[in-house]
Protein backbone atom coordinates (compact mmCIF):
# COMPACT_ATOMS: atom_id res chain seq x y z
CA UNK A 1 0.00 0.00 0.00
CA UNK A 2 1.29 3.43 -0.94
CA UNK A 3 1.65 5.73 2.06
CA UNK A 4 -0.61 8.77 2.23
CA UNK A 5 1.21 12.12 2.39
CA UNK A 6 0.42 13.32 5.91
CA UNK A 7 2.13 14.48 9.09
CA UNK A 8 0.54 13.00 12.22
CA UNK A 9 1.37 14.31 15.71
CA UNK A 10 0.83 11.93 18.66
CA UNK A 11 0.91 13.41 22.19
CA UNK A 12 0.85 11.04 25.19
CA UNK A 13 2.82 10.65 28.43
CA UNK A 14 2.98 6.87 27.98
CA UNK A 15 6.05 5.88 25.95
CA UNK A 16 4.54 2.49 25.12
CA UNK A 17 1.48 4.16 23.62
CA UNK A 18 3.67 6.49 21.55
CA UNK A 19 5.83 3.63 20.30
CA UNK A 20 3.00 1.28 19.34
CA UNK A 21 0.93 4.02 17.67
CA UNK A 22 3.95 5.22 15.68
CA UNK A 23 4.92 1.72 14.54
CA UNK A 24 1.39 1.03 13.35
CA UNK A 25 0.55 4.37 11.71
CA UNK A 26 3.85 4.79 9.85
CA UNK A 27 2.74 1.91 7.63
CA UNK A 28 0.08 4.20 6.19
CA UNK A 29 1.31 7.79 6.56
CA UNK A 30 4.57 9.44 5.54
CA UNK A 31 5.48 11.23 8.79
CA UNK A 32 4.68 10.38 12.41
CA UNK A 33 5.87 12.74 15.16
CA UNK A 34 5.57 11.86 18.86
CA UNK A 35 5.67 14.03 21.99
CA UNK A 36 5.95 12.75 25.56
CA UNK A 37 4.80 16.08 27.02
CA UNK A 38 2.33 18.64 25.61
CA UNK A 39 4.50 21.68 26.34
CA UNK A 40 6.13 21.45 22.88
CA UNK A 41 2.91 20.96 20.90
CA UNK A 42 2.75 24.43 19.40
CA UNK A 43 6.37 24.52 18.24
CA UNK A 44 5.78 21.15 16.53
CA UNK A 45 2.52 22.02 14.73
CA UNK A 46 4.09 23.23 11.47
CA UNK A 47 2.67 21.05 8.68
CA UNK A 48 0.72 18.78 11.05
CA UNK A 49 -2.50 17.50 9.52
CA UNK A 50 -3.91 15.47 12.43
CA UNK A 51 -3.27 15.48 16.20
CA UNK A 52 -3.76 12.36 18.36
CA UNK A 53 -4.07 13.71 21.91
CA UNK A 54 -4.26 12.00 25.29
CA UNK A 55 -6.93 13.25 27.70
CA UNK A 56 -4.79 13.23 30.88
CA UNK A 57 -1.17 14.16 31.61
CA UNK A 58 -1.16 14.50 35.41
CA UNK A 59 -0.67 11.29 37.36
CA UNK A 60 -3.59 10.45 39.58
CA UNK A 61 -5.98 12.76 37.71
CA UNK A 62 -8.56 11.47 35.25
CA UNK A 63 -10.81 14.52 34.91
CA UNK A 64 -9.70 15.14 31.32
CA UNK A 65 -9.10 18.84 31.92
CA UNK A 66 -5.61 18.67 30.38
CA UNK A 67 -7.01 17.26 27.17
CA UNK A 68 -9.93 19.69 27.02
CA UNK A 69 -7.63 22.66 27.62
CA UNK A 70 -5.17 21.55 24.93
CA UNK A 71 -8.03 20.79 22.53
CA UNK A 72 -9.34 24.34 22.89
CA UNK A 73 -5.85 25.80 22.45
CA UNK A 74 -5.22 23.77 19.29
CA UNK A 75 -8.63 24.64 17.80
CA UNK A 76 -8.06 28.32 18.62
CA UNK A 77 -4.67 28.55 16.91
CA UNK A 78 -5.05 25.79 14.29
CA UNK A 79 -8.80 25.54 13.57
CA UNK A 80 -8.28 23.54 10.35
CA UNK A 81 -6.42 20.68 12.11
CA UNK A 82 -8.57 17.73 13.28
CA UNK A 83 -7.90 16.48 16.82
CA UNK A 84 -8.54 12.86 17.85
CA UNK A 85 -8.63 12.23 21.60
CA UNK A 86 -7.26 9.05 23.18
CA UNK A 87 -9.05 8.04 26.34
CA UNK A 88 -9.59 5.15 28.76
CA UNK A 89 -12.89 3.31 29.02
CA UNK A 90 -13.96 5.25 32.12
CA UNK A 91 -13.57 8.59 30.37
CA UNK A 92 -16.15 8.14 27.61
CA UNK A 93 -18.38 10.92 29.00
CA UNK A 94 -15.41 13.28 28.83
CA UNK A 95 -14.71 12.25 25.27
CA UNK A 96 -18.31 12.98 24.28
CA UNK A 97 -17.95 16.41 25.88
CA UNK A 98 -14.76 16.94 23.88
CA UNK A 99 -16.58 16.09 20.64
CA UNK A 100 -19.03 18.87 21.41
CA UNK A 101 -16.10 21.23 21.92
CA UNK A 102 -14.52 20.50 18.55
CA UNK A 103 -12.72 17.13 18.63
CA UNK A 104 -13.08 15.11 15.43
CA UNK A 105 -13.18 11.66 17.07
CA UNK A 106 -12.00 9.71 20.11
CA UNK A 107 -10.18 6.39 20.45
CA UNK A 108 -10.60 4.11 23.44
CA UNK A 109 -7.45 2.61 25.01
CA UNK A 110 -6.37 -0.07 24.40
CA UNK A 111 -7.35 0.62 20.83
CA UNK A 112 -8.25 -1.62 17.96
CA UNK A 113 -5.54 -1.09 15.31
CA UNK A 114 -7.95 -1.01 12.40
CA UNK A 115 -10.17 1.48 14.21
CA UNK A 116 -7.12 3.66 14.93
CA UNK A 117 -6.09 3.65 11.27
CA UNK A 118 -9.64 4.32 10.05
CA UNK A 119 -10.10 7.24 12.43
CA UNK A 120 -6.78 8.87 11.50
CA UNK A 121 -7.37 8.26 7.79
CA UNK A 122 -10.76 9.98 7.90
CA UNK A 123 -9.21 12.86 9.87
CA UNK A 124 -6.48 13.28 7.23
CA UNK A 125 -9.16 13.56 4.53
CA UNK A 126 -11.01 16.13 6.65
CA UNK A 127 -7.77 18.06 7.12
CA UNK A 128 -7.14 18.15 3.37
CA UNK A 129 -10.67 19.36 2.69
CA UNK A 130 -10.31 22.01 5.40
CA UNK A 131 -7.05 23.17 3.85
CA UNK A 132 -8.56 23.38 0.36
CA UNK A 133 -11.58 25.24 1.72
CA UNK A 134 -9.29 27.63 3.57
CA UNK A 135 -7.24 28.22 0.40
CA UNK A 136 -10.43 28.81 -1.58
CA UNK A 137 -11.73 31.26 1.05
CA UNK A 138 -8.41 33.12 1.03
CA UNK A 139 -8.52 33.28 -2.76
CA UNK A 140 -12.10 34.56 -2.66
CA UNK A 141 -11.08 37.16 -0.08
CA UNK A 142 -8.17 38.25 -2.28
CA UNK A 143 -10.43 38.43 -5.35
CA UNK A 144 -13.09 40.45 -3.56
CA UNK A 145 -10.47 42.81 -2.15
CA UNK A 146 -9.04 43.41 -5.63
CA UNK A 147 -12.44 43.88 -7.26
CA UNK A 148 -13.20 46.62 -4.73
CA UNK A 149 -10.17 48.61 -5.87
CA UNK A 150 -11.12 51.16 -8.50
CA UNK A 151 -9.90 54.14 -10.50
CA UNK A 152 -13.39 54.81 -11.85
CA UNK A 153 -14.89 58.12 -10.59
CA UNK A 154 -18.36 56.56 -10.75
CA UNK A 155 -17.33 53.63 -8.55
CA UNK A 156 -15.45 55.91 -6.16
CA UNK A 157 -18.62 57.94 -5.63
CA UNK A 158 -20.54 54.70 -5.11
CA UNK A 159 -18.10 53.59 -2.40
CA UNK A 160 -18.59 56.91 -0.60
CA UNK A 161 -22.35 56.26 -0.59
CA UNK A 162 -21.79 52.69 0.64
CA UNK A 163 -19.76 53.94 3.60
CA UNK A 164 -22.68 56.19 4.56
CA UNK A 165 -25.34 53.49 4.19
CA UNK A 166 -23.55 50.38 5.51
CA UNK A 167 -23.68 51.24 9.26
CA UNK A 168 -27.45 51.89 9.07
CA UNK A 169 -30.33 49.39 8.98
CA UNK A 170 -31.60 50.73 5.65
CA UNK A 171 -32.71 48.26 2.99
CA UNK A 172 -30.45 48.47 -0.07
CA UNK A 173 -31.32 47.65 -3.68
CA UNK A 174 -28.31 47.01 -5.95
CA UNK A 175 -29.03 47.29 -9.67
CA UNK A 176 -26.84 46.53 -12.64
CA UNK A 177 -26.15 44.03 -15.39
CA UNK A 178 -25.12 40.44 -14.74
CA UNK A 179 -21.48 40.08 -13.73
CA UNK A 180 -20.94 43.64 -12.48
CA UNK A 181 -20.10 42.56 -8.94
CA UNK A 182 -23.37 42.94 -7.03
CA UNK A 183 -22.50 40.04 -4.70
CA UNK A 184 -19.10 41.54 -3.89
CA UNK A 185 -20.67 44.89 -3.03
CA UNK A 186 -23.44 43.29 -0.96
CA UNK A 187 -20.84 41.43 1.09
CA UNK A 188 -18.80 44.64 1.37
CA UNK A 189 -21.84 46.47 2.79
CA UNK A 190 -22.29 43.67 5.33
CA UNK A 191 -18.63 43.83 6.38
CA UNK A 192 -18.90 47.58 6.97
CA UNK A 193 -22.13 47.19 8.95
CA UNK A 194 -22.73 46.72 12.67
CA UNK A 195 -23.74 43.13 11.81
CA UNK A 196 -20.34 42.19 10.35
CA UNK A 197 -19.77 39.40 12.91
CA UNK A 198 -23.17 37.84 12.22
CA UNK A 199 -24.21 35.64 9.25
CA UNK A 200 -24.24 36.87 5.66
CA UNK A 201 -26.62 34.63 3.71
CA UNK A 202 -26.75 34.85 -0.09
CA UNK A 203 -29.93 33.56 -1.74
CA UNK A 204 -29.97 33.36 -5.54
CA UNK A 205 -33.67 33.50 -6.43
CA UNK A 206 -32.81 32.74 -10.04
CA UNK A 207 -31.57 29.28 -9.10
CA UNK A 208 -34.49 28.15 -6.91
CA UNK A 209 -37.27 26.17 -8.64
CA UNK A 210 -40.66 27.80 -8.06
CA UNK A 211 -42.12 24.68 -6.42
CA UNK A 212 -39.38 24.73 -3.75
CA UNK A 213 -39.02 28.47 -3.39
CA UNK A 214 -41.39 29.05 -0.44
CA UNK A 215 -40.01 26.24 1.72
CA UNK A 216 -36.40 27.14 0.89
CA UNK A 217 -36.94 30.79 1.80
CA UNK A 218 -39.30 30.55 4.75
CA UNK A 219 -38.75 27.00 6.05
CA UNK A 220 -41.44 24.56 7.09
CA UNK A 221 -42.93 22.87 10.12
CA UNK A 222 -43.12 19.17 10.78
CA UNK A 223 -46.01 17.63 8.84
CA UNK A 224 -46.30 20.55 6.41
CA UNK A 225 -46.08 18.00 3.59
CA UNK A 226 -45.46 14.27 3.19
CA UNK A 227 -41.67 14.31 3.59
CA UNK A 228 -41.59 16.99 6.32
CA UNK A 229 -40.45 14.71 9.15
CA UNK A 230 -39.06 17.55 11.27
CA UNK A 231 -39.05 21.33 11.55
CA UNK A 232 -36.63 23.09 9.23
CA UNK A 233 -35.75 26.80 9.20
CA UNK A 234 -35.52 28.49 5.82
CA UNK A 235 -32.56 30.32 4.34
CA UNK A 236 -33.88 33.70 5.50
CA UNK A 237 -34.21 32.49 9.09
CA UNK A 238 -30.62 31.23 8.97
CA UNK A 239 -29.53 34.86 8.53
CA UNK A 240 -31.15 35.93 11.82
CA UNK A 241 -29.00 38.58 13.47
CA UNK A 242 -27.12 39.26 10.26
CA UNK A 243 -27.74 40.19 6.63
CA UNK A 244 -29.73 38.37 3.97
CA UNK A 245 -28.82 39.12 0.34
CA UNK A 246 -31.73 38.32 -1.99
CA UNK A 247 -30.15 38.18 -5.45
CA UNK A 248 -32.22 38.37 -8.66
CA UNK A 249 -35.23 39.65 -6.69
CA UNK A 250 -37.05 40.32 -9.97
CA UNK A 251 -37.50 36.56 -10.33
CA UNK A 252 -39.66 36.30 -7.19
CA UNK A 253 -43.16 35.18 -8.29
CA UNK A 254 -46.09 37.44 -7.35
CA UNK A 255 -47.65 34.85 -5.04
CA UNK A 256 -44.63 35.01 -2.71
CA UNK A 257 -44.15 38.77 -2.79
CA UNK A 258 -46.83 39.46 -0.16
CA UNK A 259 -45.11 37.17 2.33
CA UNK A 260 -41.77 38.87 1.71
CA UNK A 261 -43.39 42.30 2.09
CA UNK A 262 -44.78 41.30 5.51
CA UNK A 263 -41.35 40.08 6.55
CA UNK A 264 -39.64 43.32 5.49
CA UNK A 265 -42.27 45.51 7.17
CA UNK A 266 -42.77 43.61 10.42
CA UNK A 267 -39.66 41.42 10.65
CA UNK A 268 -42.00 38.48 11.23
CA UNK A 269 -41.89 35.14 9.43
CA UNK A 270 -44.24 32.15 9.37
CA UNK A 271 -42.89 28.80 8.23
CA UNK A 272 -44.89 26.77 5.72
CA UNK A 273 -47.40 24.58 7.59
CA UNK A 274 -47.29 26.68 10.77
CA UNK A 275 -49.34 29.56 12.18
CA UNK A 276 -46.71 30.70 14.68
CA UNK A 277 -45.01 33.99 13.84
CA UNK A 278 -41.27 34.18 14.42
CA UNK A 279 -39.61 37.54 15.04
CA UNK A 280 -36.38 38.02 13.12
CA UNK A 281 -33.59 40.58 13.37
CA UNK A 282 -32.35 40.91 9.79
CA UNK A 283 -30.91 43.51 7.46
CA UNK A 284 -31.98 43.16 3.81
CA UNK A 285 -29.94 43.75 0.67
CA UNK A 286 -31.54 43.08 -2.72
CA UNK A 287 -30.11 42.89 -6.23
CA UNK A 288 -31.54 42.76 -9.72
CA UNK A 289 -30.47 43.08 -13.35
CA UNK A 290 -34.04 43.88 -14.40
CA UNK A 291 -36.03 47.12 -14.65
CA UNK A 292 -38.27 46.69 -11.61
CA UNK A 293 -40.15 49.93 -12.32
CA UNK A 294 -41.15 48.46 -15.67
CA UNK A 295 -42.24 45.24 -13.95
CA UNK A 296 -44.31 47.30 -11.49
CA UNK A 297 -45.96 49.10 -14.43
CA UNK A 298 -46.72 45.72 -16.02
CA UNK A 299 -48.13 44.48 -12.67
CA UNK A 300 -45.50 41.73 -12.50
CA UNK A 301 -44.00 43.17 -9.31
CA UNK A 302 -45.75 44.71 -6.32
CA UNK A 303 -45.24 48.46 -6.06
CA UNK A 304 -45.38 48.42 -2.24
CA UNK A 305 -42.68 45.74 -2.12
CA UNK A 306 -40.55 47.70 -4.59
CA UNK A 307 -40.70 50.87 -2.48
CA UNK A 308 -39.98 48.93 0.73
CA UNK A 309 -36.93 47.33 -0.85
CA UNK A 310 -35.18 50.39 -2.21
CA UNK A 311 -34.77 52.66 0.80
CA UNK A 312 -31.41 53.25 -0.88
CA UNK A 313 -30.88 52.24 -4.51
CA UNK A 314 -27.35 51.90 -5.85
CA UNK A 315 -26.55 51.32 -9.51
CA UNK A 316 -23.37 49.46 -10.46
CA UNK A 317 -22.11 50.50 -13.90
CA UNK A 318 -21.15 47.87 -16.49
CA UNK A 319 -17.48 47.21 -17.13
CA UNK A 320 -17.59 49.06 -20.47
CA UNK A 321 -18.43 52.26 -18.53
CA UNK A 322 -15.45 51.97 -16.21
CA UNK A 323 -12.50 51.57 -18.62
CA UNK A 324 -10.13 52.92 -15.95
CA UNK A 325 -10.39 49.55 -14.16
CA UNK A 326 -10.03 47.21 -17.13
CA UNK A 327 -6.23 46.97 -17.17
CA UNK A 328 -6.05 46.31 -13.42
CA UNK A 329 -8.66 43.54 -13.66
CA UNK A 330 -6.92 41.92 -16.64
CA UNK A 331 -3.54 41.81 -14.89
CA UNK A 332 -5.09 40.53 -11.65
CA UNK A 333 -7.01 37.67 -13.30
CA UNK A 334 -4.01 36.81 -15.50
CA UNK A 335 -1.72 36.57 -12.46
CA UNK A 336 -4.33 34.62 -10.48
CA UNK A 337 -4.77 31.94 -13.14
CA UNK A 338 -1.09 31.75 -14.06
CA UNK A 339 -0.48 30.82 -10.44
CA UNK A 340 -3.41 28.39 -10.36
CA UNK A 341 -2.40 26.52 -13.53
CA UNK A 342 1.35 26.65 -13.07
CA UNK A 343 2.09 29.05 -15.91
CA UNK A 344 4.18 32.17 -15.49
CA UNK A 345 4.53 35.52 -17.24
CA UNK A 346 2.42 34.73 -20.29
CA UNK A 347 2.89 37.37 -22.95
CA UNK A 348 -0.07 39.38 -24.19
CA UNK A 349 0.19 40.50 -27.80
CA UNK A 350 -0.59 44.14 -28.56
CA UNK A 351 -3.42 42.99 -30.86
CA UNK A 352 -5.00 41.00 -28.04
CA UNK A 353 -4.80 43.91 -25.63
CA UNK A 354 -6.44 46.17 -28.22
CA UNK A 355 -9.20 43.58 -28.74
CA UNK A 356 -9.80 43.40 -24.98
CA UNK A 357 -10.12 47.19 -24.78
CA UNK A 358 -12.48 47.31 -27.78
CA UNK A 359 -14.72 44.46 -26.65
CA UNK A 360 -17.93 45.62 -24.86
CA UNK A 361 -17.89 42.79 -22.27
CA UNK A 362 -21.65 42.13 -22.10
CA UNK A 363 -21.00 39.64 -19.27
CA UNK A 364 -18.92 42.27 -17.46
CA UNK A 365 -16.32 41.31 -14.81
CA UNK A 366 -17.54 37.73 -14.64
CA UNK A 367 -17.07 37.28 -18.40
CA UNK A 368 -13.61 38.86 -18.21
CA UNK A 369 -12.69 36.50 -15.38
CA UNK A 370 -13.80 33.37 -17.27
CA UNK A 371 -12.26 34.54 -20.56
CA UNK A 372 -8.85 35.07 -19.01
CA UNK A 373 -9.01 31.76 -17.14
CA UNK A 374 -9.72 29.96 -20.42
CA UNK A 375 -7.01 32.02 -22.10
CA UNK A 376 -4.40 30.94 -19.56
CA UNK A 377 -5.45 27.28 -19.88
CA UNK A 378 -5.29 27.41 -23.69
CA UNK A 379 -2.05 29.44 -23.84
CA UNK A 380 0.44 28.31 -26.47
CA UNK A 381 4.14 29.08 -26.73
CA UNK A 382 4.06 31.36 -23.69
CA UNK A 383 1.34 33.59 -25.19
CA UNK A 384 -2.07 34.29 -23.68
CA UNK A 385 -4.81 33.16 -26.05
CA UNK A 386 -8.31 34.64 -25.79
CA UNK A 387 -11.06 34.34 -28.40
CA UNK A 388 -13.53 37.23 -28.33
CA UNK A 389 -16.70 37.63 -30.37
CA UNK A 390 -16.69 40.39 -32.98
CA UNK A 391 -18.12 43.49 -31.19
CA UNK A 392 -20.01 44.50 -34.34
CA UNK A 393 -21.80 41.14 -34.32
CA UNK A 394 -22.77 41.69 -30.71
CA UNK A 395 -24.11 45.13 -31.49
CA UNK A 396 -26.33 44.01 -34.37
CA UNK A 397 -27.80 41.11 -32.43
CA UNK A 398 -28.51 43.00 -29.22
CA UNK A 399 -29.18 46.65 -30.09
CA UNK A 400 -32.93 46.17 -30.50
CA UNK A 401 -33.40 43.77 -27.58
CA UNK A 402 -34.34 44.46 -23.98
CA UNK A 403 -32.38 42.83 -21.14
CA UNK A 404 -34.57 39.72 -20.93
CA UNK A 405 -34.43 39.20 -24.70
CA UNK A 406 -30.64 39.63 -24.65
CA UNK A 407 -30.40 37.08 -21.87
CA UNK A 408 -32.59 34.63 -23.79
CA UNK A 409 -30.44 35.04 -26.92
CA UNK A 410 -27.24 34.44 -24.93
CA UNK A 411 -28.71 31.32 -23.31
CA UNK A 412 -29.87 30.00 -26.69
CA UNK A 413 -26.47 30.59 -28.28
CA UNK A 414 -24.63 28.94 -25.39
CA UNK A 415 -26.87 25.87 -25.51
CA UNK A 416 -26.43 25.62 -29.28
CA UNK A 417 -22.66 26.06 -29.09
CA UNK A 418 -22.25 23.35 -26.44
CA UNK A 419 -24.92 21.07 -27.94
CA UNK A 420 -27.14 21.13 -24.87
CA UNK A 421 -24.36 20.45 -22.34
CA UNK A 422 -25.59 22.28 -19.21
CA UNK A 423 -22.22 22.23 -17.42
CA UNK A 424 -20.25 23.69 -20.34
CA UNK A 425 -22.93 26.26 -21.21
CA UNK A 426 -23.30 27.49 -17.62
CA UNK A 427 -19.51 27.80 -17.27
CA UNK A 428 -19.30 29.81 -20.50
CA UNK A 429 -22.10 32.11 -19.34
CA UNK A 430 -20.52 32.53 -15.92
CA UNK A 431 -23.58 31.28 -14.01
CA UNK A 432 -24.39 28.16 -11.98
CA UNK A 433 -26.06 25.06 -13.44
CA UNK A 434 -29.11 25.81 -11.29
CA UNK A 435 -29.33 29.38 -12.64
CA UNK A 436 -29.07 28.13 -16.23
CA UNK A 437 -31.79 25.51 -15.63
CA UNK A 438 -33.99 28.25 -14.17
CA UNK A 439 -33.51 30.41 -17.28
CA UNK A 440 -34.18 27.49 -19.62
CA UNK A 441 -37.47 26.95 -17.81
CA UNK A 442 -38.21 30.70 -17.71
CA UNK A 443 -37.78 31.12 -21.48
CA UNK A 444 -39.25 27.69 -22.31
CA UNK A 445 -36.06 26.67 -24.14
Amino acid sequence: MRKKEAKILIVDDDQDVLYSAKIWLRRFFTEIVTLHHPKKIFETMDGVQVVLLDMNFKKGFEDGQDGLYLLNEIKTHFPQVPVILMTAYGEVDLAVKALKEGATDFILKPWDKDKLYASVNVAVDISRKNRKLNQWQNLQEETHTHLLQTQSPTMQRLYIDIEKVAPTEANVLLTGENGTGKYVLAEHIHRLSLRKKEPFVHIDLGSLPENLLETELFGYGRGAFTDAKEDKPGKIENANGGTVFLDEIGNLPLQFQTKLLTLIQDRKLTRVGETKERHLDIRFIFATNEDLQQKVAEEKFRSDLYFRMNTVEMHIPPLRERPEDLESFVHYFKSKYEKKYGKSDLEMAAELWQAIKSYPWPGNIRELDHSIERGVIMAEGGHLKIHLQDPSTLATTTSTLNIEEMEMVLVQKAMQKFKGNISQASEALGISRASLNSRLEKYNL
